[in-house]
């Protein structure tokens, strides 16, 4: 009785069946290979060794697979498939700068996205990965290169850069301002107005929702039991600026997130810079394991610092400093 042989099957006999197999013709496999027909002979024959069993059926002018031929071609023809195409996916990768980003969604969505065109401008061969969803990476994950995070600042990891804080305003859109000036809409100069008008508001349990809901907004402004027409309670915080810029209503917004909107006119603060408040929440850069010891990584922290920057002034935090935990003043 013969034992099965278990030992591996030779790639290169493997594609040197494939190539017959395609082509059904030794000569041409040859060619496309770039050996001797003899070579490819010498390879088919040690396969149909290893296996015990013939794979074609050679006539005069003529290959054709045997029945075992085919019932291994179903098998390699995928396998070799999946293995090319790896190898160019570890080659491109390779051949290509690349930084992986990982942040919330509303944060990508607001603030990283509309901007990050200008880098690419400015480094077309980097390319950028972002990874944007509410739960927090693990910062040990090899394929994360930075993260862009918003916690307090007990919360932040040793190291992480602080970019900006937060300061929240009321907004609407230029429609419904227009119609409130109108006459068409209920006014809306002081918090009190705000009982005629539908309020946008962020439906989390997370310790940062204290700060960033209107309940504590109208008890900064003197109003804690006001209730408004009606309430709109969203997921994200991307969502209830689109509520306002649809016109449903008033958000109360991370003005980090919303300035350009607001200094292209979409958006308006009817409180006006009176109507901000701060939390002790902010955003923060954090690089990870060997990331910034990449050159592409380290333009990327550079352009978001630069951006941060940028956001700082807008928000009048200009001046501010950012060192993040642990770090020298």
């Amino acid at each position: 009785m013969n034992t099965p042989r278990r030992r591996p099957l030779s790639l290169g006999n493997l594609r040197a069946f494939e190539a017959v197999s395609r082509r059904l013709s030794f000569s041409e496999a040859a060619e496309e290979l770039f050996v001797t027909q003899s070579a490819i002979s010498r390879q088919i024959k040690g396969l149909e060794d290893e296996l015990g069993a013939p794979l074609f059926v050679r006539g005069t002018r003529h290959v054709e697979l045997t029945q075992d031929g085919t019932l291994l071609l179903r098998s390699v023809e995928p396998f070799l498939a999946r293995l090319d195409a790896s190898v160019r996916q570890i080659r491109e990768h390779r051949s290509r700068r690349r930084v992986n980003v990982s942040t919330f969604a509303s944060f990508a969505s607001l603030w990283l996205l509309p901007r990050i065109e200008a880098f690419q401008r400015q480094h077309p061969d980097i390319d950028i990965r972002v990874s944007a969803h509410d739960a927090l990476s693990d910062l040990d994950d090899p394929e994360l290169d930075l993260a862009l995070r918003y916690c307090s600042p007990a919360q932040a990891p040793a190291g992480a850069q602080r970019l900006f804080g937060e300061v929240l305003t009321p907004v609407v859109s230029r429609q419904l301002l227009e119609q409130i000036r109108a006459g068409a809409a209920p006014p809306l100069a002081c918090a009190a107005d705000l009982a005629q008008h539908t309020l946008a508001e962020e439906d989390d349990n997370r310790p940062s929702s204290e700060y960033l809901s209107w309940r504590h907004w109208l008890t900064a402004q003197g109003e804690p039991a006001l209730q408004p027409r009606r309430w709109l309670y969203l997921n994200f915080t991307y969502q209830q600026v689109q509520a306002a810029l649809a016109g449903h209503g008033v958000a109360l917004a991370r003005l980090a997130l919303v300035f350009d909107a607001l200094a292209r006119g979409e958006l308006v603060e009817p409180f006006g810079a009176a109507g901000r408040i701060t939390s002790p929440y902010a955003y923060w850069l954090l690089a990870g394991p060997g990331g910034r010891t990449r050159t592409e990584v380290q333009q990327f922290c550079g352009w978001v610092e630069a951006q941060a920057a940028l956001t700082r002034e807008a928000i009048g935090e200009a001046g501010t400093d950012d060192a993040g935990p642990g770090e020298a003043d």
